[in-house]
């Protein structure tokens, strides 16, 4: 049975060829197990926005209900420009007088990430804040020092259940370093693979991943995952693929951005070619086809772009070895915070939302302004709070997506 990558977006395609073909609208909705008024909201949103309209709509608001107007962003630059001097307390304040009763006065927070975004505020000493600045990142031409790994997109056993294959190989070398059969893509499943993993080869400089579950989370901060946080807490750097415009579909991304993980994705096309055709029995049996092609994948394949030698004859443990999960410090900041379990930290007996992701991740916090907080994961700065309002003011993604080189 093929692998459906695409499976959404290839029905709805099929689905509007045959409406254009003649097929009568009640009959193709019979056979497609749609209503009369779904089919017809694809085919006439089709033909008012064509191919765009057959992908999955993003589901990110056209404007988040927290974001400040852009108005009231540029009266709080213009302000700090013309008084230097003036904190985020002043200026809130002077907000205050100039509109209340018009607008939402943001909080102090807010105004201090404003003006941090804007290169107005001055810092004392700290250590080097690693913020995303979009510049190239490296090829992965030296062994271990980047994987890529990936959820393939699931297909059926022979039992009916679906798989859900994890893979993870090593840029320089093309090793294939695992490929497992799991059951779901649950967060637990990966977790426990990678564990085994460096505990068996060391840790990587990096890892590159696409945007997905379990590897990113659209609801977490920064879109990080608890995945990607223990990765991070390992010291090994995260990159992912570039999104697709406006979060749109995986099937969308395959599209428009087929090459931004060429060599883990050709290696796809050779495992679904040799190994799910036909499908195994069961999950037993699909992991030993998968076990067998890996031994034939790094043992008795040669490579072109090896000089026709095999994978494991270049392809050597990492020199980084797993020893579980080092030890934070924050000898720059006023005192460290432990996340609880709901994520959340405690400080003058309020409770503060933070993101589920960092739960149990131990914090840097430092007074900057006169009741204003920065908060700190390791090296990277999460935003502010102040404790009226109980919340974090994120800053721009230290995090952020770099567009990873083609390959």
């Amino acid at each position: 049975m093929p692998w459906k990558e695409s499976s959404v977006m290839e029905e709805r395609l099929r689905f509007v060829a045959r409406r254009l073909d003649g097929e009568s609208m009640s009959d193709l909705c019979r056979e497609f197990g749609i209503s009369r008024k779904t089919g017809y909201k694809i085919f006439n949103g089709y033909k008012k926005r064509g191919l765009e309209a057959l992908c999955d709509r993003s589901r990110r608001p056209v404007r988040y209900a927290n974001q400040l107007p852009e108005a009231i962003e540029r009266m709080i630059v213009e302000c700090r420009r013309d008084k230097p001097h003036w904190g985020a307390r002043k200026i809130r304040e002077l907000l205050v007088r100039r509109l209340a009763g018009d607008v939402r006065i943001p909080a102090k927070s807010t105004v201090h990430a404003v003006l941090d975004r804007h290169g107005l505020v001055k810092r004392g000493k700290q250590r080097k804040r690693h913020k995303a600045q979009g510049t190239p990142l490296s090829a992965g031409s030296v062994v271990n020092s980047l994987w890529c790994a990936d959820y393939k997109g699931e297909f059926k056993l022979g039992n009916g259940q679906y798989c859900y294959p994890l893979t993870v190989t090593d840029h320089a070398s093309r090793m294939l370093l695992i490929c497992e059969a799991h059951d779901s893509t649950k967060e637990i499943n990966a977790l426990s693979a990678f564990q085994n993993l460096f505990a068996e080869r060391g840790l990587p400089k990096a890892i590159r991943t696409d945007n997905g579950l379990p590897f990113a989370s659209p609801n977490g901060l920064y879109n990080l995952s608890r995945l990607s946080v223990w990765w991070l807490r390992l010291g090994i750097r995260i990159e992912r693929i570039k999104p697709p415009l406006g979060g749109a579909s995986l099937a969308c991304r395959a599209m428009r951005h087929p090459q931004q993980n060429g060599r883990h994705e050709r290696m796809h096309l050779t495992l679904k070619k040799e190994t799910t055709r036909p499908p195994g029995g069961n999950s037993l049996q699909q992991q030993a086809r998968f076990d067998a092609f890996i031994s034939e994948f790094n043992g008795e394949r040669p490579h072109e772009a090896l000089g026709m030698k095999y994978p494991n004859e270049v392809y050597l443990p990492s020199e980084q070895v797993y020893k579980g999960l080092p030890e934070v410090e924050y000898p720059f900041h006023d005192k460290d915070i432990l996340v609880t379990a709901c994520g959340r930290i405690c400080m003058h007996r309020k409770k503060i939302n933070i993101s589920t992701v960092m739960a149990g991740q131990r914090l840097g916090i430092k007074e900057v302004d006169d009741g204003i907080w920065l908060v700190s994961f390791m090296n990277y700065d999460l935003g502010y709070i102040d404790l009226e309002q109980k919340t974090l003011q994120t800053i721009d993604n230290p995090f952020g997506t770099r567009l990873s080189p083609m390959s």
